[in-house]
């Protein structure tokens, strides 16, 4: 899974290069060019219904100039991935008090044969926005794992301690959706076999998934 990864980050530097170009090139509005028009004035996309947003009814994956704009941003991100050896889906819902610092919630569920468990994190996620389709970011966060025993194991679910650290990469193909690819090191804490002292057990995680993100008025 490591090097399934890695590729996918080479896969989204490369697609961010070769969006770069079209990035760098304002979008064309025929409001911008020509005859003055009314400050309301509707404009009109290719296929003949009405822009929301003019600037872009020609161009519907251009960007908007300068750094990506966090504050006050709401995030949906739907994941999926690999925690250890383990499936690994999740839910993560963010918001940016401000353009570096954000809060996030997350929801995850890894199945197995013999067991199931149930990751549920409160992350912060700090960054500094960048112009341009690539935006790096770094993470930290603590939860807890529940782990519920299969019909094959005679057992009561335990919950466990968990912190997580790493980082990430989001590719924005729009202004609102961006591809989000990322990874961490999880250390779920447990007791000894003898019931003495705690034990550290380290699990990576990598996952890959959409987010879309929405404007919140303050």
């Amino acid at each position: 899974m490591p090097q399934s990864f890695a590729l996918a980050l080479l896969a989204l530097a490369f697609a961010a290069g070769s969006a770069r170009a079209g990035q760098d090139t304002p979008a064309t509005d025929s409001t911008a060019i020509g005859t003055p028009v009314a400050a309301h004035a509707a404009v009109y996309r290719d296929d003949g219904l009405e822009a929301l947003r003019p600037a872009l009814a020609h161009d519907s994956y251009a960007l908007s100039p300068g750094p990506r704009p966090y504050l006050h941003r709401f995030a949906l991100t739907p994941s999926f991935g690999k925690l250890g050896a383990e499936r690994l889906y999740m839910m993560r819902v963010a918001y940016y008090p401000n353009s570096w610092l954000g809060y996030e919630g997350e929801l995850g569920h890894v199945p197995s044969q013999a067991v199931d468990a149930i990751v549920h994190r409160l992350n912060i996620v700090l960054r500094h926005p960048l112009s341009g389709r690539l935006q790096p970011y770094v993470n930290a966060g603590y939860g807890m794992t529940i782990v519920l025993p299969g019909r094959s194991v005679n057992a009561d679910a335990v919950t466990k301690n968990m912190l997580a650290l790493g980082g990430g990469l989001e590719l924005y193909i729009r202004d609102d959706l961006a591809l989000r690819a990322e990874m961490r090191r999880n250390t779920v804490f447990g007791s000894q076999a003898n019931g003495e002292g705690l034990v550290a057990y380290d699990y990576a995680e990598q996952t890959l998934g959409l987010e879309f993100y929405r404007f919140i008025q303050p």
